[in-house]
């Protein structure tokens, strides 16, 4: 007995997304090891994380990074900073990757690419753990 299209789709998607994910971690470890940033506290990350969750909106993520960048300099400012560095991957990196996924699929990539961000805000919430409190290993 074979699959619903429906059902064939999302596992493709699926594993497009799990096939990604080596990408995602070293494009947010790349992000915390090459930007500036300041005293940045794994609980602010998290809030990012949870505003990735809770929305449908690449722009809501986007903005939630702009408005911690004029509230505090934790996220670093301007160029070569951790927040614009966060942006272009969603822009970039990770948009582009949603749309490889999409395209074979035969589907729309903006919830793969919802998809992909919060994975890497997930990763990169572990890294920046291990970067302030495992590190000395």
């Amino acid at each position: 007995m074979s699959l619903p299209t429906e059902q064939k789709i999302e596992l493709q998607v699926q594993k497009g997304i799990r096939q990604s994910e080596d990408d995602l971690v070293i494009w947010i470890q790349d992000a915390l090891d090459e930007t500036k940033y300041e005293d940045l506290q794994e609980s602010q990350f998290r809030n990012l994380v949870r505003v990735a969750d809770t929305t449908e909106s690449v722009e809501v993520i986007k903005n939630f990074i702009r408005y911690q960048v004029g509230r505090e300099k934790k996220w670093g400012r301007g160029e070569g900073s951790l927040a614009e560095r966060i942006i272009k991957d969603i822009d970039n990196n990770i948009k582009k990757a949603a749309q490889i996924i999409g395209e074979c699929c035969e589907t729309d990539f903006k919830p793969i690419w919802l998809e992909l961000i919060r994975r890497y805000l997930g990763y990169g919430a572990r890294y920046l753990k291990y970067k302030r409190d495992g590190n000395a290993v």
